[in-house]
């Protein structure tokens, strides 16, 4: 390959490097990985066999078929939470459930492996949340203005005046209530 040919290569991977990192960005990756990866012991142990010189030892259960079930769900909750983010919490206590679910069926939870993959996995997958965008208002108070003098809204909440109608119904979180009516 001529050293062109390798910058080339070098940019295209780059930005799909970058292309990737913006996808796992936006979903609960990690927690879909380790559910996924949690789901691979509990339906392959019940079904290997372990051989140690000429003796081999089978470590089939009575629930081969229950122990299948939960490991292609889990494997299932694992690739909901990537491609669907939106159902990460029904995916992520489906995942801590069904691993719970796998230590009195499948071998404790395939040797206790896929057990605590797919409990972190699901325990990731509900606690994430989407990264808030950041506005250009927000941005420019955290570099702080050029002449020093404080934001129109910030000037008014000092002097005790919002920029909102008096709700005095209780309902509203602007009036100091948060939705608490008064009693009297």
């Amino acid at each position: 390959m001529s050293a062109e040919a390798q910058v080339g290569l070098g940019d295209k991977l780059g930005r799909m490097r970058r292309s990737f990192r913006g996808w796992r960005g936006q979903r609960p990756f990690w927690g879909g990985l380790l559910t996924l990866l949690g789901g691979i012991p509990i339906m392959y142990f019940p079904y290997a066999n372990l051989t140690i010189g000429t003796m081999t030892i089978r470590m089939a259960t009575t629930a081969g078929a229950g122990s299948l079930i939960i490991g292609v769900l889990l494997v299932v909750l694992g690739l909901t939470m990537w491609f669907q983010p939106h159902s990460r919490i029904f995916a992520g206590v489906a995942a801590i459930l069904l691993a719970l679910v796998s230590l009195v069926v499948s071998n404790f939870g395939g040797f206790v492996i896929g057990f605590l993959l797919a409990l972190l996995g699901g325990a990731l997958g509900i606690s994430w949340a989407a990264a808030k965008p950041v506005k250009a208002s927000a941005k420019k108070r955290t570099e702080g203005s050029d002449d020093g003098a404080p934001e129109p809204a910030a000037a008014g909440a000092a002097n005790g005046v919002s920029g909102t109608t008096d709700d005095l119904s209780g309902t509203s979180p602007d009036n100091g209530t948060n939705g608490r009516h008064r009693a009297g």
